[in-house]
């Protein structure tokens, strides 16, 4: 008997995810437990195991493709059943390229054309109801999408949907944008005395202390109410092959530096590889952000929402300055802090500023 597996509830109040790679194709046998595909939230990756054994008789959502909760995947059964094209979707995307021919949903009159050549359709404006089909069954071919499309305004440039941690990054960048009105406090510090393989670690610390002076900086904006915050998780962010990705590392302020920089070492790696739990990339209560040799002389980096501050790095490097009234070189290099400012006054955003580079300089406590 033939199951549709459906996208499952992946907690955390998530409703919906992207079907970011399949991990088995039609036709092909599958073991309960075995890996079956790749969902992308907007939290992180997670893979998926097969709840059944038997043969994946049509895939139904094409990579690329965000769907709700509860959305038929692909079925799952005996080789010898099939499956109507009427009684189930098809991909929309190219996953499917060498099927063959697909409805778009059941019923007479209904446009016969490849993912692939949808898609293409859909690239060039083309409305396929409206395309006469010459391929075998009046089947819409990509020579007939071209054709339709000739008289249309070519788009310029090469085109990439938004798709995985890209899209979320949007996404959340916007609602950042949006929502919270931001003020950039930037100073200059001094990191002569800082490793610079524990740069990051040492500021994730420092900030953590200071954050427990300053509560105003690890809190929430809930409504009309202020959240004050118990708790030191600190998001850390990490560039990878497919966008930006803020793992956090928990309870910072009960940790020593060392202990944080391997906890960011050990977070940093399984970011790039794309195999951070989804409770690794959430709830976090500050962020910090260095972008290292590449950094420039400062950022304004964006809040993470729904926090109200983010520290960023800027690019450590010699310079000539003035200690004790002699010129020296030392490395240094700028702090720069964007904070809400329905909840932060800019004076406290100098204060907390000013006490991490403070701590910072002067080195871990004993």
């Amino acid at each position: 008997m033939a199951h549709a597996f459906k996208l499952p509830d992946l907690g955390e109040g998530l409703t919906e995810g992207e079907v970011s790679r399949w991990l088995v194709a039609e036709g092909q046998e599958v073991r309960e437990d075995d890996a079956l595909v790749e969902i992308q939230t907007d939290k992180a990756t997670v893979e998926i195991p097969s709840p059944y054994e038997g043969s994946v008789l049509r895939i139904l959502v094409a990579e690329g493709e965000i769907v709700p909760v509860g959305t038929e995947l692909v079925i799952i059964g005996d080789p010898s059943e099939t499956i109507s094209v009427a009684e189930r979707k098809a991909p929309s995307n190219s996953l499917l390229q060498g099927a063959g021919a697909v409805a778009s949903s059941g019923g007479v009159g209904r446009v016969q054309a490849t993912p692939v050549v949808r898609r293409i359709a859909a690239e060039l404006g083309v409305d396929l109801t409206g395309v006469s089909g010459s391929g075998p069954g009046g089947r819409v071919t990509e020579d007939d999408v071209r054709a339709a499309g000739a008289g249309a305004t070519p788009k310029e440039g090469r085109r990439e949907k938004l798709r995985g941690v890209r899209r979320a990054i949007a996404e959340h960048m916007t609602r950042a944008h949006r929502e919270v009105p931001a003020v950039t406090w930037v100073e200059e510090c001094d990191f002569e005395h800082v490793p610079m393989e524990q740069l990051v670690a040492r500021v994730v610390k420092a900030c953590a202390e200071a954050l427990i002076e300053f509560p105003e900086l690890n809190a929430r904006l809930e409504g009309d109410e202020i959240v004050y915050l118990q708790r030191y998780d600190i998001g850390v962010a990490v560039q990878t092959d497919h966008g930006l990705v803020v793992p956090v590392v928990r309870g910072v302020d009960a940790r020593t530096v060392d202990e944080i920089h391997g906890e960011l070492d050990r977070l940093a790696a399984a970011a790039r590889e794309g195999t951070l739990a989804s409770a690794e990339v959430r709830d976090s209560t500050f962020t910090v952000t260095s972008a290292g040799k590449l950094a420039g002389l400062f950022q304004t980096p964006l809040v993470n929402h729904p926090e109200v501050a983010i520290l960023s790095i800027g690019r450590v490097a010699p310079k000539a300055v003035v200690r004790d009234g002699a010129i020296v070189v030392r490395k240094t290099g700028a702090i720069a802090i964007s904070f809400d400012h329905r909840v932060i006054d800019g004076a406290r955003a100098a204060a907390f500023g000013l006490a991490v580079i403070s701590r910072v300089e002067r080195g871990p406590a004993s």
